[in-house]
């Protein structure tokens, strides 16, 4: 999997050891920072709704809209993006889908209605995202072997996780200061330092043969993808199986026999993945490209990688989700609070993730990988424990750095793991895989999450409003008008509790300002400890990882 001189895809390339440190380390910087340009995107636009809400005179489930629509496009065309360095090559790829993703991000930047910041955001740089993601995987691989691979890859770890929480604090800087559309405009400044390190990139194509985009492959995955997002993220509001709010689309009420619409779109998202497993195998018998080839798929070590990939992805989903609710929401954080708040974490990452790559010379990398699971469920039941009416952002230092930790000594090694599984010809569609399946996990991961975390707050409000007036009533009863307070009106934010409780006179103020602090604290505990469960699932994944893959 080397780049070397003698490798004959990259004839041209003089001898890496002659190379100078820019050029040798210029394939890593470039995906770094489109990596970083990814993550940091979302958590800009969060932290913005409101701002964006009155400059273009909408309203915040549109704005919302745009969010989701943009993660909708990134996981319906990651695995069609994935295929496509082996159609044009990696360089040219590269270089193509940040100009189109600058292009993206200046519209959104300019946009004067909710249509042209779909056009731009949700549309155009969800697309190029959905291509840049799997793509930062390859280059590393194909460009970097041994101990350098790993160190890219924990760089590229660390810059992940310090883009998610930059990201707010960024975000937070720019609309409370200058403007959201900053925010977009030097994500198009960032994308032009990346294309000054992109010409280092290789510019051979991964195969000899060019091979052809498998549409039959495309349009299964699309759906299946597709279907099973938007089935999560229903999921969390309407119910998994029966609906717990009516649900209307177009104007058209969908609740057949009583059902969600998150398990018919699931389940046809289930059928839609069979249907392309059957299809892509067809293919290959055939003699044809497929989108994903079998024997990926059959590869032991890979699949146990991208399910344990897929199982962290729930986890920090579900942690990334909750932990800045709880800090804007229990503790009355503002978004760039929270972000300075989570540092530690991100910090813990980057520092672990860089300097610990080389542990694999002397520890199996299943060894590092399950280490850093425990170190995560370590860090959430030491954020559990430490949880409580007063809590600082000091005294949550300590467990957010574990956690940190935790990740940092995960993620470099399991993606080195499962991509160097496969033959590098099949780099690229391994790529897509993986991170399809992240995509799935975190889309997952946010519905239970997210919903687990909602439920359980809005029962305590309502259990505190019952205590409050020595009122006794049933579980399903409680569960009853759970569910008719968060219909009534989302309280989950501070702002949005504030405006409730305005209205309120002043003695129903006082309890219900105490409610809610009781209410969230108790759902981020219990929310912690459903973490820790997940984090034992990811556990239970990497078991399945060979003992020697990974090794050098």
């Amino acid at each position: 999997m080397s780049s070397e001189a003698s490798d004959p895809r990259d004839e041209d390339d003089s001898p890496r050891r002659h190379q100078s440190a820019v050029s040798y380390w210029g394939p890593a910087i470039a995906v770094s920072l489109s990596m970083f340009i990814a993550v940091i995107d979302s958590t800009l636009m969060n932290v913005a709704v409101p701002a964006i809400v009155s400059d273009l005179d909408t309203t915040v489930p549109v704005v919302q809209g745009a969010i989701a629509v943009y993660s909708l496009v990134m996981a319906a065309l990651m695995l069609p993006g994935s295929k496509l360095p082996s159609i044009y090559g990696v360089r040219r790829l590269m270089q193509v889908t940040l100009v189109v993703y600058a292009a993206g991000t200046l519209l959104a930047a300019v946009s004067w209605s909710p249509t042209v910041l779909y056009v731009g955001w949700s549309v155009i740089e969800g697309a190029a995202s959905a291509v840049l993601m799997p793509l930062t995987f390859t280059v590393l691989v194909v460009t970097y072997e041994g101990t350098d691979r790993a160190k890219a890859l924990g760089l590229l770890a660390g810059v992940n996780a310090t883009g998610a929480a930059i990201g707010p604090i960024l975000g937070g800087a720019l609309t409370t200061f200058a403007s959201w559309r900053w925010g977009f405009a030097l994500e198009a400044v960032v994308v032009v330092v990346a294309l000054v390190f992109v010409r280092y990139v290789t510019a051979a194509p991964l195969t000899q043969e060019r091979g052809s985009l498998d549409l039959g492959g495309t349009a299964l995955s699309v759906v299946g993808a597709t279907s099973l997002v938007v089935g999560f993220l229903l999921a969390g509001k309407f119910g998994w199986l029966v609906a717990t709010r009516p649900f209307v689309a177009f104007g058209v009420p969908f609740t057949p026999f009583g059902t969600s619409p998150a398990v018919w779109l699931i389940g046809l998202g289930l059928l839609a993945f069979a249907a392309f497993a059957q299809y892509e195998l067809r293919l290959e018998r055939l003699g044809g490209s497929p989108l994903v080839p079998i024997r990926i798929l059959t590869n032991r070590a890979f699949t146990a990688g991208s399910l344990t990939f897929g199982a962290r992805s729930l986890v920090m989903a579900g942690f990334i989700f909750v932990v800045p609710v709880y800090l804007q929401s229990g503790l009355g954080y503002t978004a760039f609070g929270a972000g300075v708040a989570m540092l530690p974490f991100s910090i813990g990452t980057l520092l672990v993730s860089t300097f610990t790559t080389g542990w694999r010379n002397y520890v199996s990398p299943k060894t590092l990988i399950q280490a850093g699971v425990v170190l995560m469920g370590l860090g959430l039941l030491l954020l559990f424990e430490r949880t409580a009416p007063g809590q600082t952002a000091a005294s949550m230092a300590v467990p957010m750095a574990v956690i940190g930790v935790g990740v940092g000594l995960l993620m470099p090694q399991l993606v080195n793991t499962t991509l160097s599984a496969v033959p590098q010809t099949d780099s690229s569609e391994a790529s897509g895989v993986m991170n399809a399946v992240g995509m799935l996990g975190y889309a997952l991961g946010t519905a239970v999450v997210g919903a687990f975390l909602l439920g359980q707050f809005y029962r305590g409000v309502i259990d505190g409003v019952l205590r409050a007036g020595d009122v006794t009533v049933s579980v399903a009863q409680r569960d009853d008008l759970a569910r008719a307070l968060q219909q009534a009106a989302e309280t989950a934010t501070a702002s949005t509790q504030q405006a409730f409780v305005a209205g309120l006179p002043p003695a129903e103020r006082e309890l219900l300002e105490g409610i809610f602090e009781a209410a969230m604290i108790g759902a981020h505990r219990g929310t912690l400890l459903l973490l820790v469960i997940l984090t034992l699932l990811t556990l239970a994944a990497s078991a399945f990882i060979p003992r020697d893959s990974g090794r050098p």
